[in-house]
């Protein structure tokens, strides 16, 4: 971003600090510690209150503030070593950990996700798959890849949670406020708005596009909010995961065929296409179509995009497959596939699946269909994929199977590690640690880390959580007048000396949010216990047409605030990317239980972790791989034809009494509970060396993007 277009982004600023403008900017600030802490040195008040959003900072800020900031030789000399770093990243040449062979230097990977997790500031995301997506753009970011991602605006985003007196999930809209996000427009070559038009709707929708640095990646979200569409088309891109099925299709059909209009408006040549989930999959139609218009019969056309696509399931959940009736895709392709050559039939038949053939047209069976590179998202994933989706290649099919190949989903260490861990690394691990992530012997040097300070750092974090969770009761409080059950179900009643379990991650009934509280007299034992209690912490959204999910979201805060629990349980509402940082660095123990086999990898785990909060979980997803014995605990689902909860609740109950508890309580004469660190460090050894991004996306490269990249277009 130049100076002129930050002077007029940012009015307020003086010369000397535009490049705070040129910052704020680009989202590569939220994962380098010395950049934000830029802009918190500004006002530590006015931080806190824009949610850490520097866009929002520098807009609202007092002129005097800036001034003194201008006037601060230190500051300015800080300022002027980040930006350095910040301009050799974005523009210097990154391409030292991965390399394209071949032709790769012309090869661009063209990533469609319906979501991105990137910060709170940008709501478009829901959960997992969109916090698996913005990692990917962050690490590509580091790797120097050649990548560019396609995504919706969703001005309204997915939805913000207020729980009511009835302890049901209430959703508030809250609209996206594009002055405070580091948002701008994509420009066409005379300056304005690039807006296209998108194939196959009577009448036209049109798609104006927006841009999201993520460092070196360029991120273009589509909307259509514009005044060119009529008020349901301008709809389309409202929200994340519409509820209303036909609108639902209108957008995956503007993400797919849209997308690929955009990627080639904005000039990008060879392609490999790489789609996180059936969301977008149409855009593979949207490719086989422009190779039929250059006179390739459909069969050659298809052949070729296959093997320039990579696409990744990531659920072993049948409903998590988006499925349309065919009445309402022949509504909308009728016209579509005489372009590609196909009668109706046959491109119905892209879409079905043979396990279940009135379902409708299913968009993991056309994504499957239509690639050659498929991959799982865990090593037992990759096992139920396959019998998934075993139907759609019959034996005498060329030999493909849905899902020959795993790559274990992994998070962005820069990210997600609290800047005080990454001290205690920068100390013991070496200064250039970050760097070096993917050598497994760099983390062995974990163990070097004093007890005292890991736990002292652990301990701070820990109060910064809940200091942090009483003050949005006490908010809430002040601010709404609410019950006061409900600031007391919010964490009012937290203890920082108390064993401190988190649960928090996308409320749905196979998750099993509710499994703790199968025996509730065993519970209350627990959280009552004088010398060695426990207290819990959930928070997470049920999807808005999920009603099971909602009701297990009312039964956990009806428990939260029941008196008999001791106000030991604590609910967090609106569960979102800057709460989950809190949580993560400063719980003790990270609780996870899904039904298997129903976890594809999970992530949230990874993630707490790598801050030295160890795992007790069902051996699902990608604790299978990760668990060793010495970094957390792992529960074995025992397969009964009565309760299947009764068995996995019980295996809690007795870990939690035999092994987590005495361990936890049990301290040396310095007050450190010595056996309990040695857990920590074994947790983030394993998922730093294993479970890191880094390694996530070389494996990518390795398996996928570099054979691909060498013949990208091969027949």
């Amino acid at each position: 971003m130049n100076a002129d277009t930050v002077r007029q982004e940012f009015p307020n600023l003086p010369d000397n600090l535009l490049g705070l403008g040129e910052l704020a900017e680009n989202l590569w600030w939220s994962w380098h510690p010395a950049a934000r802490m830029l802009f918190k040195r500004l006002s530590r008040r006015a931080w806190k209150e824009s949610g850490h959003n520097p866009d929002k900072l520098l807009k609202d800020l007092p002129l005097k503030a800036l001034v003194a900031a201008s006037e601060d030789s230190t500051y300015l000399a800080d300022l002027n070593l980040v930006l350095m770093k910040f301009r050799e990243d974005i523009s210097g040449d990154m391409r030292r950990h991965v390399i394209l062979p071949g032709e790769g230097a012309s090869v661009t990977i063209a990533y469609f996700s319906a979501e991105y997790g990137l910060h709170r500031s940008l709501p478009f995301y829901a959960g997992g798959l969109g916090f698996l997506a913005g990692d990917h753009l962050k690490e590509s970011s580091d790797l120097g890849l050649p990548l560019v991602a396609i995504g919706f605006m969703y001005p309204e985003g997915y939805l913000r949670q207020q729980m009511g007196d009835d302890g049901w999930q209430e959703n508030i809209n809250e609209p996206l406020d594009r002055n405070a996000a580091p948002i701008s427009r994509a420009l066409d070559e005379s300056g304005r708005q690039l807006v296209l038009q998108v194939p196959l709707f009577d009448p036209p929708i049109f798609i104006a596009l927006w841009r999201v640095d993520v460092g070196r990646i360029p991120l273009y979200l589509i909307d259509t909010d514009i005044d060119l569409n009529n008020p349901w088309n301008r709809g389309i891109s409202a929200r994340l995961y519409i509820g209303d099925l036909e609108q639902r299709l209108r957008q995956e059909i503007v993400l797919g065929i849209g997308g690929i209009k955009a990627i080639e408006a904005l000039g990008y040549g060879q392609l490999i296409l790489h789609l996180n989930e059936g969301h977008a999959a149409f855009a593979l139609l949207e490719n086989i179509r422009g190779l039929v218009g250059k006179g390739l019969p459909f069969e050659a056309a298809c052949e070729k995009a296959r093997h320039r696509t990579v696409f990744t399931t990531h659920t072993p959940v049948p409903a998590g497959h988006d499925r349309f009736p065919f009445y309402l895709i022949e509504k909308y392709f009728h016209a579509y596939w005489p372009t590609l050559g196909l009668d109706r039939d046959a491109f119905l038949g892209l879409g079905h699946n043979p396990q279940e053939p009135r379902e409708g047209f299913n968009m993991t069976a056309l994504a499957l269909r239509l690639s050659a590179h498929r991959n799982a998202v865990s090593k037992r994933h990759a096992e139920e994929s396959a019998n998934m989706w075993k139907a759609l290649w019959p034996v005498q099919d060329r030999g493909f199977r849905p899902s020959p190949d795993f790559i274990t989903n992994g998070v962005h260490v820069a990210t997600w590690v609290d800047p005080r861990m990454a001290l205690l690394c920068d100390r013991y691990l070496g200064s250039g640690w970050a760097d070096r992530q993917g050598d497994p012997a760099l983390w062995e040097r974990v163990d070097a880390i004093p007890d005292k300070e890991l736990w002292q750092t652990h301990y701070w974090l820990k109060i910064k959580l809940i200091d942090a969770i009483r003050e949005r009761s006490r908010r809430r409080w002040a601010e709404d007048e609410i019950n006061p059950s409900l600031v007391l179900a919010g964490g009012a009643l937290l203890d920082p000396a108390v064993l401190t379990i988190g649960f928090a991650r996308r409320f749905t009934a196979y998750k099993r949010p509710d499994l703790i509280f199968e025996d509730t007299s065993r519970m209350k034992r627990l959280l009552d216990d004088r010398w060695q209690p426990l207290q819990i912490i959930f928070a997470g959204k049920a999807h808005p047409a999920d009603e099971a999910g909602k009701r297990v979201l009312q039964k956990v805060f009806n428990f939260c605030r029941d008196p008999a629990m001791g106000g030991r349980i604590a609910f967090v509402e609106d569960y979102g990317e800057q709460i989950a940082q809190y949580l993560l660095h400063g719980v003790d123990l990270w609780l996870n239980t899904p039904l298997p086999p129903l976890e594809a990898c999970g992530t949230s785990g990874m993630k707490a972790a790598l801050n030295g909060v160890p795992q007790l979980s069902v051996l699902d997803g990608w604790w299978l791989e990760g668990f060793t014995g010495k970094n957390g605990w792992a529960i074995s689902h025992q397969k009964e034809s009565g309760n299947p909860n009764q068995p996995d609740a019980e295996a809690v109950y007795r870990i939690l009494e035999e092994n987590i508890i005495p361990l936890y309580y049990q301290s040396s004469q310095t007050a450190i509970p010595e056996g309990w660190v040695k857990v920590m460090k074994a947790a983030i050894k394993v998922a730093g060396s294993k479970f890191s991004a880094r390694r996530m996306v070389k494996d990518y490269c390795e398996n996928f993007y570099s054979k691909l990249a060498s013949k990208p277009f091969r027949s």
